[in-house]
């Protein structure tokens, strides 16, 4: 045992011991931050057991190694099963999960990192029925649960503004309204796009369920998603047409003026339309359609594969909610929302 253990902190320690849920051995020294699995190989053999994913969780919390927020120590022991790392000093408990979306589970630590690596690297995305099954899961509702918490931790709080030249564009996502069209169609839900323009290709994505299609609303997405200063490419809409006073450099351009300069070939908004249509195949193809209540956080869910459609691997910590602090979403809060 460690040497400078009071008689108190040995005797919890021999009666967790006892239990079987002590990692013998302190753990305090600089641990670097781990890399991420590269291959389902590398995963499932990285993360074979309860201990290998709480050793990673610490490396990543700590990666100068453990320091207790009550005394400052930096060696500890880890409680396995309770997802604990007791200082060895003054036998104060820190949870190695706070602050990410496993906090006070109930599930093995292991469901949830092969929940995000499936996630992260299934490129068209994966349904609560498919993670069920992958997962062997007994119950659906418990699939679409870790699904709703991994989809809530894909957004960064912190998050740069798109810059430089964007395109901006608006669709309506839901059920088909024969007879029904423009800025005012159905029940359909209205959807805000903002997509950067580098060179041929598309930049990063925003994406935003919205009220309607007034000046104010779309101006305010504008100001939430775009640095003051880009270049805004738009259609003829009229909602746009008070941006330039209020610091973008508005370029608009409507079909209808590109057809009477004989432009018609040169399409509006390419890489704004694309992203729309990509969108909708995804939600069609891949969830059968979303109802309105939890389509924001599906909308969070294309956004994060499209910006990181080049580096899979990287949205692991992300999902876990090792990269960014973000309140864990409870069961309630999700439930509420959706009712």
């Amino acid at each position: 045992m460690h040497a400078g253990m009071t008689d108190r902190a040995n005797a919890l320690l021999i009666r967790q011991c006892v239990s079987g849920c002590v990692r013998l051995g302190g753990y305090g020294a600089p641990m670097g931050r781990p890399d991420f699995p590269r291959t389902i190989m590398d995963f499932q053999e990285q993360f074979a057991t309860e201990a290998a994913c709480l050793e990673y969780l610490a490396a990543s919390r700590w990666p100068d190694g453990f320091v207790c927020p009550g005394c400052g120590a930096r060696t500890a022991w880890m409680l396995e099963r309770r997802h604990l790392w007791q200082c060895t000093r003054c036998a104060q408990q820190t949870s190695v999960t706070a602050g990410t979306i496993m906090h006070k589970t109930h599930l093995p630590l292991r469901v949830w990192f092969w929940a995000a690596y499936l996630v992260a690297t299934h490129h068209p995305g994966i349904s609560a029925k498919q993670l069920q099954r992958q997962l062997g899961l007994s119950r659906y509702e418990t699939a679409w649960l870790i699904l709703q918490k991994l989809r809530r931790a894909m957004i960064a709080p912190e998050r740069d503004a798109l810059h430089t030249e964007v395109e901006v564009d608006e669709c309506w996502i839901g059920g088909f309204d024969p007879g029904k069209k423009g800025h005012g169609v159905g029940d359909k839900t209205l959807v805000a796009v903002a997509i950067e323009v580098r060179g041929h290709g598309s930049g990063r994505l925003r994406l935003a369920a919205l009220p309607d299609a007034s000046g104010r609303t779309l101006r305010a997405f504008v100001a939430a998603t775009v640095t003051p200063g880009a270049i805004v490419h738009t259609d003829g809409w009229s909602g746009y047409n008070k941006l330039a006073t209020h610091g973008y450099e508005h370029r608009p351009r409507s079909q209808r003026s590109a057809r009477r300069a004989d432009h018609d070939d040169d399409p509006i908004l390419p890489r704004a339309h694309r992203a729309i249509s990509n969108l909708k195949t995804w939600l069609h193809g891949t969830h059968r359609g979303v109802s309105p209540e939890h389509l924001p956080v599906y909308l969070d869910e294309y956004v994060f594969r499209h910006n990181r459609r080049n580096t899979p691997m990287a949205a692991f910590q992300t999902l876990l909610g090792l990269s960014t602090r973000h309140h864990p979403s409870t069961y309630t809060q999700i439930t509420t929302h959706a009712a």
